[in-house]
């Protein structure tokens, strides 16, 4: 398979993840064993910082699901075969089952980690008490018992509250980054539109102008069409004349040309033909 192909991609990432995730277990388990060799700021950090990274990693594995799924239902589109694809669910079932032993131990330990330190609490507290058969004393070692459990549970639930106040503080970023990205496509949108809407515009003034040109050139070519059908005329005159030398040899007194209307022209055909005189208004 080609090194392009998505799934290898996610699957390097979520290996480094992986590998992110059991360097934080690590540290977070030798800070409950021993939780003198760090403050408390930092065993919160690696605590949250595990369930981080381990929350991402399952994200990241449904995501490599879902593409195999798509696969599945299109093998031939994608060309993989059963083989390969057994593989990558192999990766995925292996994965997911770290994951899933981690934070299973992170529960079973964070309730073991709180039994200890009441055990030690509770040796401490017998250790500095003198009488312990005595009722006043006993009383006050119960009711320390008591406030130290209650504190200890008290910073649990603000550590899980603080996780998930993050938590939706993240999802919060990514719906506002969605947001933002459909906000830039509408306005992106928007502009096409209206330039469009201009572009429409300026075509419809085009035709409109277009088309009353091209009316007044029609209205022009008819009235010229109509004025030189009107004024060409053709009239046909009587034959000429034979002349003088060819009749007879007597004199003879030749016709006079009729007499043309003013402005006009005429043009005559030799004598032996037809005699016409065509007028054309000026």
């Amino acid at each position: 398979m080609s090194m392009e192909d998505p799934f290898f991609v996610v699957k390097g990432e979520v290996q480094k993840a992986v590998n992110t995730a059991q360097g934080l277990f690590q540290r977070w388990t030798e800070l409950l064993q021993d939780p003198s060799i760090a403050t408390r700021e930092e065993i919160d950090w690696t605590t949250n910082e595990l369930r981080n990274n381990l929350r991402s990693i399952e994200w990241d594995l449904e995501d490599l699901d879902e593409t195999i799924s798509i696969v599945e239902a299109n093998p031939r589109k994608f060309n993989l075969d059963a083989t390969e694809l057994g593989i990558r669910k192999s990766f995925i079932t292996s994965t997911r089952q770290v994951v899933r032993e981690m934070k299973d131990q992170m529960s079973n330990s964070s309730m073991q980690a709180l039994a200890e330190r009441k055990n030690r609490q509770a040796l401490l507290g017998e250790s500095s008490s003198q009488n312990w058969s005595s009722g006043p004393d006993k009383y006050s070692r119960l009711d320390r018992e008591l406030q130290l459990a209650n504190s200890h549970f008290i910073e649990e639930q603000q550590a899980q509250q603080q996780l998930i106040v993050e938590q939706q503080d993240e999802q919060l970023e990514l719906v506002s980054g969605s947001i933002g990205v459909l906000k830039n496509m509408s306005q992106r949108i928007g502009g096409e539109l209206e330039e469009q809407a201009v572009m429409l515009d300026d075509f419809s003034h085009e035709l409109d102008s277009t088309h009353s040109r091209l009316d007044n050139v029609m209205k022009k070519l008819a009235k010229v069409s109509h004025m030189t059908s009107g004024h060409l005329l053709s009239k046909t005159l009587p034959p000429c004349v034979p002349s003088p030398a060819a009749a007879s040899p007597s004199p003879a007194r030749a016709l006079p040309a009729p007499a043309l209307p003013t402005g006009g022209r005429s043009d005559v055909l030799p004598c032996g033909g037809e005699r016409r005189f065509l007028r054309w208004g000026g």
